[in-house]
């Protein structure tokens, strides 16, 4: 999918266009900023104005630089740091990570506790391994998305993704 349609003035292809990327991340875009937020309301206006960004914006989307999923997560998680930077707070993460960003399906009591675990296991993490984590797995984005977001180049996203992965799996172990 592309956002070119999107660029000009807009028509009922390039509404259904965006609003197909709508309907395809705003629940990946809530789950990641819940996490960064823990609070379902200001996730819930944060989401929102992060797609009202990504409308007014529409002009300036490159697919050169990226898909159209990791602009609207580099827009959200901008969107997210600054309601962080308005709350007053010093780290850009929250300790409790959302149950929404923890989804491993399934009912059993199995799955309950290794969801737990994950939780327990990502809370555990410094902020910064958190983030790239939750980009990675609840955003699915790719190493160079990554890279795009986090401000850095693929493969120190990649790097910081294996390293935090290595440090959320001895975390799970550790239990």
């Amino acid at each position: 999918m592309t956002l070119t349609a999107l660029a000009a003035e807009p028509s009922p292809s390039g509404i259904e266009r965006f609003e197909e990327l709508y309907r395809s991340s705003a629940g990946d875009i809530y789950s990641y900023v819940a996490s960064l937020l823990r609070d379902a309301s200001a996730a819930e206006d944060v989401t929102a104005l992060a797609f009202e960004r990504a409308y007014r914006r529409r002009a300036l989307f490159d697919l050169r630089r990226g898909t159209p999923r990791a602009w609207l997560f580099a827009i959200a998680r901008n969107a997210a740091l600054d309601e962080l930077r308005r709350r007053g707070r010093t780290t850009p993460l929250v300790d409790d990570i959302a149950d929404e960003a923890v989804d491993v399906g399934g009912d059993d009591d199995d799955v309950a506790e290794r969801r737990l675990l994950v939780r327990d296991a990502l809370a555990a993490l410094e902020p910064r391994e958190r983030e790239v984590v939750l980009l990675k797995f609840v955003g699915r984005l790719s190493n160079s998305e990554l890279g795009r977001v986090l401000g850095c180049s693929e493969t120190a996203a990649g790097t910081r993704l294996h390293r935090a992965v290595e440090r959320l799996r001895e975390a799970c172990n550790a239990t």
